[in-house]
């Protein structure tokens, strides 16, 4: 598979760019905007619409490959890479990628997706994470074109991850629309729910913690009273975007208090908490996660803490996972670069004894989500994010359906002596 030519056109996520630092100082929302000035640098509004390329890798045999460079909602928050510009990547891509790949023999996604990852620009800096994250997802596309495989096999075959490709547990994303679109997801009996996006202290989470635990209480009644299932049970996972460190001036022992007295109302059913404390830098993070973990260990308290912020690279997780700093590893597909960084993370994830998320952002493409539901499940992920967009049903359908799909086909090609035609 020899690639002939290199192709971009901007294209759409499913959700917007928000400025993070604006939200948590206090940033109103207008109807769906938000009032105010953005704060983080690269914004031109605290609430922008997401920008995406899309890299088309055209082959001499007639073939087209593809993936798509999109960055996280809240970027440039917590180390991460700044908001994305469509415009510029563009340029990037011509200038830099292009020359690397145009006529390039693709027969390893592995090697090929390292070079890409490690490219530097005139000033001597890594393209922006979106950028190898899009072209290294067209670049597996390529190669799985290559030897008639799909995605997912190509992965466990070059990683030799050994798992078998099943369809992982699926985690929606209810928006601010924290009452329907939960019940959406009860209905459709989605397995990891309801994310909540608690990022606001006054309006979302309460001052003590009030508001999240009479939402918990909600939650709970509402699976009992919608599900056909009387054996669904399913994780309760929040993201609380460090509000409750916020709430509770960072004291780690009222903090794991007050997640501990979640995790009794959530019985039997497993309390996840992602992002409970911002300790503002890495470091800070591993070492206050190490706490508030020891902290409900000698509570009794059976709550899963998931790290997000400031756990955006390879190398950072690795750290975190060597820290003992989390229960479970958020790893965020756009954050980590190539798709071949997410897939190493997953598996050191998994090798420690972690629970692997293979996350990432509703402000991602129908394309990069469904590249994530090959890697998650070649890579044998806790649970996968259903994305992009804040609707519940569109992610749910895009992922789950890649999934089912993927995992049919893996198991024909077993059963077919010799494998297909």
């Amino acid at each position: 598979m020899r690639i002939l030519e290199v192709l971009t056109e901007q294209v759409r996520t499913g959700f917007f760019a928000d400025d993070q630092a604006a939200i948590r100082a206090g940033a109103q929302h207008d109807g769906f905007s938000y009032l105010g000035q953005p704060v983080t640098p690269g914004f031109r509004a605290v609430r922008q619409p997401g920008e995406a390329v899309s890299v088309m890798l055209l082959c001499v045999d007639g073939s087209l490959a593809y993936g798509d460079c999109a960055a996280v909602q809240y970027s440039g928050a917590g180390g991460r890479d700044p908001v994305f510009s469509a415009a510029q990547a563009q340029d990037d891509i011509a200038r830099y990628v292009a020359p690397l790949l145009v006529g390039r023999e693709l027969t390893s996604f592995r090697d090929v997706a390292g070079e890409v990852d490690s490219i530097r620009t005139g000033d001597g800096t890594q393209l922006h994470t979106a950028i190898r994250y899009g072209v290294t997802q067209a670049i597996l596309d390529a190669v799985a074109q290559s030897r008639r495989l799909t995605m997912a096999e190509v992965v466990r075959d070059e990683y030799e991850t050994g798992v078998e490709l099943v369809p992982v547990p699926m985690f929606a994303q209810t928006g601010d629309d924290r009452y329907l679109a939960a019940e959406k997801m009860i209905l459709k009996q989605t397995q990891v729910l309801p994310h909540g996006l608690i990022n606001h202290v006054d309006t979302k989470l309460g001052k003590n913690g009030e508001l999240l635990e009479e939402y918990l209480r909600w939650l709970i009644a509402r699976i009992s009273e919608l599900s056909v299932d009387p054996g669904y049970q399913p994780r309760l996972h929040f993201d609380t975007y460090g509000t409750i460190g916020i709430a509770f001036d960072g004291d780690i022992a009222r903090v794991a208090s007050y997640l501990a007295r979640l995790a009794e109302l959530a019985s039997p059913l497993q309390l996840v908490i992602e992002h409970p404390i911002d300790a503002g830098s890495r470091d800070a993070q591993i070492a206050t996660y190490v706490r508030l973990r020891a902290e409900l260990a000698r509570l009794g308290a059976p709550v899963q803490i998931v790290v997000d912020e400031w756990c955006n690279t390879l190398e950072d997780i690795r750290l975190f996972v060597e820290a003992g700093a989390a229960d479970m590893i958020h790893v965020k597909t756009p954050d980590l670069g190539g798709i071949n960084n997410t897939i190493e993370a997953l598996l050191l994830v998994r090798q420690h004894g972690l629970a692997a998320y293979c996350g990432g952002t509703c402000n991602e493409t129908d394309r990069s989500a469904q590249v994530s539901a090959h890697v998650a499940m070649a890579c044998g992920a806790a649970q996968v994010l259903a994305k992009p967009g804040m609707g519940v049903d569109e992610g749910l359908m895009i992922v789950g359906n890649e999934m089912v799909r993927t995992a049919a086909i893996a198991r024909a090609r077993l059963s077919v002596a010799g494998g297909f035609p």
